[in-house]
């Protein structure tokens, strides 16, 4: 291939810097795709290509020289770059020589259809990137309808929600709700069930009511479910901890709950 080749001051070399960094605005929702199996999930789902950035210097597999043609043809810009340049922008160690920027699907509330048993997941404050991507995967493993984002900490463009995703990001379906009365109004509006994963005069798990549509409502980290969730009398449910731990994982105890709900769903 020939592309025009560029180096570390080339302002498509500082953007990806920025988006990795999170340090200026990303208004189209693009991430970094670093790798074959990155450029092979770009391919499969066709997600929109802004930017690719071929190094053949580090290619080291076959197939990377024929995915690179594939990506170049499809990007909006196509460049190449030296092996220095790479590792300025990559953060993984053998990249095969490619990286794009892509961007994300963006879905609108007026977008999504739910049928009669529909299963969404509400994550509130969640903070850290790898347990937002991991639930965006748990919700594709279930298939699950959608994610609903409110009180948002971590951006869906991170690395690692990216990675830990594995690729699910680009066909999950995700709305962002800025309040959470506003997701509230939503999911009334559509008849959800919501049930909210606490302690707190909870009942178990496997004793809640899960048929009709269900919203299941995740918290932070660190501090819980938001109080505003707690104004509308709904269903605390809980995974009981037979341990000595008082608590699990938020992606854990989400996929425990998602998978129950689907069973009863689907009447496993």
């Amino acid at each position: 291939m020939e592309l025009q080749a560029i180096g570390v001051q080339h302002p498509a070399v500082r953007q990806v810097q920025h988006i990795q960094n999170n340090t200026a605005p990303n208004r189209y929702r693009l991430f970094v795709a670093e790798g074959l199996w990155a450029h092979n999930m770009l391919l499969e789902h066709n997600a929109p290509i802004d930017t690719f950035f071929w190094c053949p210097e580090a290619i080291y597999a076959d197939e990377a020289h024929r995915r690179a043609e594939e990506i170049a043809s499809r990007a909006e810009r196509a460049y190449r770059v030296s092996l220095r340049t790479l590792e300025k922008i990559s953060e993984r160690d053998k990249p095969d020589g490619l990286l794009s920027l892509a961007a994300l699907p963006q879905w609108a509330p007026e977008d999504l259809r739910f049928g009669r048993q529909a299963l969404v997941l509400v994550a509130d404050g969640v903070e850290i990137p790898g347990n937002l991507g991991t639930l965006i995967r748990s919700l594709d493993a279930c298939a699950a309808d959608a994610l609903v984002l409110t009180n948002r900490k971590t951006r869906l463009t991170h690395p690692k929600v990216i990675r830990a995703s594995q690729g699910t990001i680009l066909t999950v379906p995700t709305l962002e709700f800025p309040e959470v009365a506003e997701a509230v109004a939503w999911l009334h509006r559509h008849r959800f069930t919501v049930l909210l994963a606490d302690t707190d005069n909870a009942i178990n798990y496997r004793k809640a009511d899960f048929s009709g549509r269900t919203a299941l409502v995740v918290g932070s980290e660190r501090y819980g479910i938001a109080k505003p969730w707690y104004e509308h009398g709904y269903q605390c449910v809980a995974v009981p901890m037979l341990g000595s731990g008082d608590s699990l994982n938020v992606s854990v105890s989400a996929s425990v709950l998602l998978y129950e709900a689907k069973a009863r769903k689907s009447g496993w």
